[in-house]
């Protein structure tokens, strides 16, 4: 099996791996879960794209097997994306790369692409944070949540987590329930970070040329369908799909193959 390679980064070491051979594509996950929380979610099979493709995936700093520090500036949505053009830098791809990034990693992926739009080829932006005017409860969500971890300590804030009823979509699927891949000390930092975030403004947005593919579920305060709606909007070269049930999510990985082929 292929092992991880390192990225030192400032302040983080990025855990990355790559597999499969043909036209490159990455995939990056959301906040406070790593490539081994989203297997266990058992909704997007993102290790299927690499029958086709030269898969990179990585764990975003301070999550999974990558080292971060307790910084929240680390974590805002532009200095992830400045971690995904360092792994493509030290890969040194021949070829734009297509794109998937879920939450944090859709995120990632629009700062990315505008800050070097000729390094990508096609994004496909799953679940996308809320933004904007839309985006001021959530946020706040995010801050509120770091205090109160550092009140109640990330043990016992982790055990509420764990009690939580679950996004009405999910209701029926027990494995939506999972813990935070991230250290303790981590928690609150990284929560910061999204919290202080917002997605890139939208005139730029309009400006990315790339064929886009859009999914987002329903149900989701932090992942609000009227952010993808208006992506979708913005962007003058996409396309959306909201799922209304598992099944639904679960054609994903179908989709992202196709539109990536």
């Amino acid at each position: 099996m292929t092992q991880d390679s390192h990225l030192p980064r400032a302040g983080a070491r990025i855990a990355y791996r790559l597999s499969g051979s043909g036209s490159p594509l990455a995939y990056a996950h959301g906040i406070l879960l790593s490539r081994a929380a989203v297997r266990r979610l058992e909704l997007f099979d993102f290790d299927r794209l690499a029958a086709e493709h030269h898969l990179l995936t990585y764990d975003q700093r301070g999550h999974g097997h990558s080292a971060g520090r307790p910084v929240a500036e680390d974590y805002r949505f532009e200095n992830i994306a400045q971690d995904l053009l360092a792994l493509m830098d030290e890969i040194s791809f021949t070829e734009p790369l297509d794109m998937v990034g879920s939450s944090l990693g859709c995120a990632a992926a629009l700062y990315a692409a505008l800050a070097a739009p000729d390094r990508f080829r096609r994004l496909v932006l799953m679940i996308p944070p809320a933004a904007w005017d839309d985006g001021l409860a959530a946020r706040q969500w995010y801050l509120d949540t770091a205090d109160q971890i550092d009140t109640l300590g990330a043990p016992a804030w982790l055990e509420h987590w764990e009690a939580a009823d679950p996004l009405p979509i999910f209701a029926d699927h027990p494995q939506f329930h999972f813990t935070p891949d991230v250290p303790n000390e981590l928690l609150a930092p990284a929560l910061r970070g999204a919290g202080s975030s917002d997605l890139p403004p939208q005139p730029d947005v309009a400006r990315l040329p790339h064929r886009t593919l859009i999914l987002t579920w329903d149900t989701d305060p932090l992942h609000p369908t009227s952010t993808a709606q208006r992506l979708a909007e913005l962007l003058p070269n996409s396309s959306l799909h909201v799922a209304k049930s598992v099944d639904d999510i679960r054609t994903w990985t179908t989709m992202v193959a196709e539109f990536c082929r």
